[in-house]
């Protein structure tokens, strides 16, 4: 695993819009992830499309989530969000945004039917990751299995109270079921890169990062993974122990080798 810590959320957005960007430019799929912490990374890659003519023609994207019961119609709906917010401002043909199925009857079968999906776009290229306070990737909560798959999960009373703020502060609003990429396809994409930004971020990345690799830290999963990069801020980075050899390590990364 590579840990990157720099200034500010800010910068944090811009780095991560480099490495994006490489796989953009090879019309790869793309893994996405809603949320407050991907906004400035998606906002540069905006930028980028508009002023540089960064072009996503080519490229697939999947979504990790879905709340389960909104409409996609609704504002907090994922499928609405990453269109209000990323897709439709950029090149990428609609048709190739897909997201799970949180209306469907069937949640079981929708997920599997959405792991099938993924597999036939010919799987994940570069998958981006949020974490929760809890240590949450995707809505998988603490105690979701290291090789989950694609399922209905019930959220945490934690993460429900954190995303109380999308929905008026009003918590009765949250839907408490969701539909979300398990660990294990998440673990399948080829690159996995997570996102932290804030104070409130600092003890979830901790674990994940420094801890031991289980279940009640879901996303420490990232410490199997072959190509596995965190990019956070210096507030998410402030529990880590080894942020001395994190920088030294990057500083002093090959000019061949990329992140």
């Amino acid at each position: 695993m590579e840990v990157i810590i720099r200034d500010t959320a800010e910068d944090v957005g811009t780095l991560a819009a480099d490495v994006f960007e490489s796989h953009i430019k090879k019309g790869h799929t793309l893994g996405l992830a809603t949320g407050s912490t991907p906004l400035a990374l998606y906002n540069e890659l905006i930028r980028r499309h508009r002023e540089s003519g960064l072009s996503f023609a080519g490229c697939t994207a999947f979504l990790l989530d879905e709340y389960v019961g909104l409409p996609r119609t609704h504002e907090q709906s994922y499928y609405r969000f990453i269109r209000d917010n990323f897709t439709s401002k950029i090149d990428i043909d609609d048709d190739k945004v897909f997201s799970p199925d949180g209306l469907a009857d069937n949640p079981t079968d929708a997920g599997i039917a959405y792991d099938s999906m993924i597999n036939e776009a010919g799987g994940v290229d570069i998958q981006l990751l949020g974490i929760g306070t809890d240590g949450h990737i995707g809505f998988n909560e603490p105690g979701s299995s290291l090789t989950s798959r694609t399922r209905l999960k019930t959220l945490h009373p934690q993460t429900i109270a954190d995303n109380a703020r999308f929905f008026d502060g009003d918590e009765s609003k949250v839907p408490h079921h969701v539909l979300t990429q398990g660990l294990g396809t998440i673990s399948e994409a080829r690159h996995l890169l997570l996102l932290a930004t804030g104070e409130g971020k600092a003890d979830a990345v901790a674990m994940t990062v420094e801890g031991p690799v289980a279940a009640v830290c879901p996303a420490s999963v990232l410490q199997f993974h072959q190509h596995a990069t965190v990019i956070c801020d210096e507030a998410a980075a402030s529990k880590l122990k080894l942020t001395k050899y994190y920088r030294y390590a990057y500083d002093n990364k090959p000019d061949w080798q990329e992140i």
